[in-house]
C-alpha cells in the first residue's frame, strides 16, 4: 500500500512539473516571442542619450518589460546601444526589438530643406529633422575647414546647398551633411548643365548667385528664363542689376515690403544699384527651376521688368527706360491705392 501511494506521489510530482514546465515554456515564449509594443513607436535616441533615458522612452510602450531587461542584460544593451531613429511595429518581439536597438538598425528619415535665405536660417530648419541642435550646424558651417574641405570657402559653402528633400539617417552629423550636400552638387552639375553653364559664360557660384535672383524676383517657374534673361543682357551690357531682392539682403530686412529710394544708397557689396555685376553670393538658396532657368535663359532685348499692378506674381517687362517708367508708374499708383508702404 505504501509502495502503491509513494508511486502515486512521485506520478503526480511528475505531471505537476510537467504541466508547471509547460507553463513556464509556455510563457516564455508569449513574453519574447510574440509582439513586444502595444502600439507603433517612433522612437528617437539622440547621440547623447543615457540608458536610462532609453528606457524611460520605451518601457511604457512595452508590454513585456521583465523580458526586455533581461534580453537586454544578456546582449550588454546597458553600453552598447545606438542611438537613432527607429519605427517599431507591434508584430515585433522582445528579441528583435533588443536587437535593433544593439545594432544600430535604424530607419532614414526624410529631410527637407528650401526657402533658405541665410546659413542661421539651414541650421535653424536642420535642427528640428537630425540630431543636432542649430548651435552645433552652424557652427560647422562657419567653420573653414568644413569649406575647405569640399573646395569652397566660408562664404561660399551656402551656395552647393541645393533645395530637395533627402534620405539620411536621424543622427547623420552636421559635417557629414555638408559632405553629403558636396556629393548632390557634383551630381547635379552633370555635363549637359556643365554644358549650358559654359555656354552662360559663368562659373557655378555665379549660376547660383544670379538664379538666387531670379528665384527672389519670381516664384512663376514659367518666368523665371525671361527674367534670367533680362539679368543676362544686363550684365553683358555692364549695366548695373538694380535687383531690388539684393536690397533686402544686403539690409537682412526680409520682410520689406516697398523698396523706397533712401534704400537704394544702402552701403553694402550686394547692393546691387550701387555696385555692378553680380553679389559675392547667393542671396537665398534657389529652387532647382531658378538654376535651370539661368541656364536656359531665354535671349531676348529686355533690360527692365516691374511688378503687375494686378498682384498676380508676373511682370511686365520692357526693352528701354521710357516704357519701364509706364510700367513702374502703374505698380507704384496701385502699391498708393492698397497703402503698401
Amino acid at each position: 500500500m505504501a509502495k502503491n501511494s509513494f508511486r502515486t506521489l512521485l506520478v503526480r510530482s511528475f505531471v505537476v512539473g510537467v504541466l508547471l514546465g509547460g507553463v513556464v515554456a509556455v510563457a516564455g515564449f508569449v513574453m519574447f516571442k510574440t509582439n513586444a509594443l502595444k502600439e507603433p513607436v517612433e522612437l528617437y535616441v539622440s547621440r547623447k542619450a543615457d540608458y536610462q533615458t532609453l528606457c524611460d522612452s520605451l518601457l511604457g510602450k512595452v508590454r513585456y518589460k521583465a523580458a526586455f531587461n533581461l534580453y537586454a542584460k544578456r546582449l550588454n544593451l546597458e553600453e552598447s546601444f545606438k542611438p537613432g531613429y527607429y519605427r517599431l511595429e507591434p508584430k515585433m518581439d522582445v528579441i528583435r526589438l533588443v536587437r535593433i536597438l544593439k545594432l544600430g538598425e535604424q530607419t532614414p528619415v526624410r529631410v527637407t530643406v528650401n526657402n533658405v535665405r541665410i546659413p542661421q536660417q539651414l541650421a535653424g530648419k536642420l535642427a528640428g529633422q537630425i540630431d543636432a541642435d542649430s548651435v552645433e550646424i552652424l557652427s560647422v558651417l562657419q567653420n573653414p575647414a568644413t569649406a575647405k574641405r569640399v573646395g569652397m570657402s566660408t562664404k561660399t559653402l551656402f551656395s552647393i546647398f541645393l533645395p530637395d528633400t533627402y534620405e539620411c539617417y536621424w543622427t547623420t552629423t552636421p559635417d557629414e551633411w555638408v559632405d553629403r550636400m558636396k556629393r548632390e552638387w557634383d551630381r547635379f552639375w552633370n555635363e549637359e548643365r556643365e554644358a549650358k553653364r559654359k555656354r552662360t559664360g559663368l562659373s557655378r557660384l555665379e549660376v547660383m548667385t544670379l538664379a538666387s535672383i531670379v528665384y527672389e524676383e519670381t516664384r512663376q517657374t514659367d518666368e523665371m528664363p525671361r527674367v534670367a534673361g533680362v539679368y543676362m543682357n544686363r550684365l553683358k551690357k555692364g549695366m548695373p542689376l538694380q535687383a531690388d531682392p539684393t536690397i533686402k539682403y544686403a539690409m537682412q530686412d526680409f520682410g520689406l515690403r516697398r523698396i523706397l529710394h533712401k534704400h537704394l544708397k544702402y552701403p553694402s557689396p550686394y547692393n546691387t544699384y550701387i555696385n555692378k555685376g553680380l553679389p559675392p553670393t547667393p542671396i537665398c538658396m534657389p529652387g532647382k527651376n531658378a538654376i535651370e532657368a539661368v541656364l536656359n535663359y531665354e535671349k531676348h532685348n529686355y533690360l527692365f521688368f516691374c511688378a503687375r499692378p494686378t498682384f498676380d506674381g508676373y511682370h511686365n517687362f520692357a526693352a528701354n527706360y521710357s516704357d519701364h517708367l509706364k510700367n513702374a508708374r502703374a505698380y507704384s499708383a496701385e502699391l498708393n491705392r492698397r497703402k503698401i508702404k
